[in-house]
């Protein structure tokens, strides 16, 4: 596959992500507020983060390898499984597919009556986390977060894993890991979902922006490492 194809498939992918995922907290967490609340919450929000890399990663994991995510480009190339000369390419790719995605989503959430912006989804820390976590406290919840969600996409991409079941296992991760992390952070583990979000927020968000870059990274580039040197033999590296 060609790196133009695989980055016309990043692209693609996290604009779903961010269309998907972030949409369904701008759109439908809080749906019909108090007086009808026919929203889906932090969980559903949740799931729906969790839906966009399970389906994508069946739509174009053959393809590029479904990251939609650059702390997972980085990652995957700390853990031996990315190629150096595609990196920069395919995150850049991701950064502008979620951008495009969070500009739709702003075109369409803009259409509702009395809309406000607000924080659009976007991740903070202190006054602007969601339970007002520390810089510290969100610092290490994105780091370990990130580092467990690399680790089940090696583990889950093995080659000794079952085989088909990968996607379905990254996505209850992901799920999994928004549970923990949407009262912290709003959860990133991802600094192209965080960019896109942040460019249209209302608040200081871009400010904050370096945390939901370096932490994801860390925290993706040491799960690569680690899985590599301890899981994996000489012969399989």
């Amino acid at each position: 596959m060609t790196l133009t194809k695989k980055c016309i498939a990043e692209a693609i992918g996290t604009f779903w992500l961010v269309f998907g995922g972030c949409g369904s907290a701008v759109v439908a967490a809080n749906f019909g507020g108090d007086g009808n609340p026919l929203g889906i919450g932090f969980v559903g929000v949740a799931v729906a983060f969790g839906l966009t890399v399970m389906t994508m990663a069946y739509a174009i994991g053959h393809i590029s390898g479904c990251h939609l995510n650059p702390a997972v480009s980085f990652g995957l190339w700390a853990g031996g499984r990315f190629s150096s000369k595609d990196l920069v390419p395919c995150v850049i790719s991701q950064v502008i597919g979620g951008l495009v995605g969070a500009g739709v989503l702003y075109v369409i959430a803009s259409g509702m009556p009395d809309f406000k912006v607000g924080g659009f989804a976007s991740n903070g820390y202190g006054a602007l986390s969601p339970g007002k976590y520390s810089m510290v406290s969100c610092l290490v919840a994105e780091v370990i977060l990130t580092f467990f969600f690399l680790f089940i996409i090696h583990g889950a991409t093995d080659k000794r894993a079952p085989a088909g079941f990968a996607p379905v296992a990254i996505g209850l991760g992901l799920t999994l890991i928004h549970l923990v992390g949407i009262p912290v952070t709003n959860l990133s583990v991802n600094p192209a979902r965080s960019t896109a979000v942040a460019v249209f927020a209302e608040g200081a968000y871009l400010p904050q922006l370096w945390l939901f870059w370096v932490a994801p990274i860390v925290g993706g580039v040491a799960a690569g490492f680690f899985y590599r040197s301890l899981f994996e033999s000489s012969s399989e590296k």
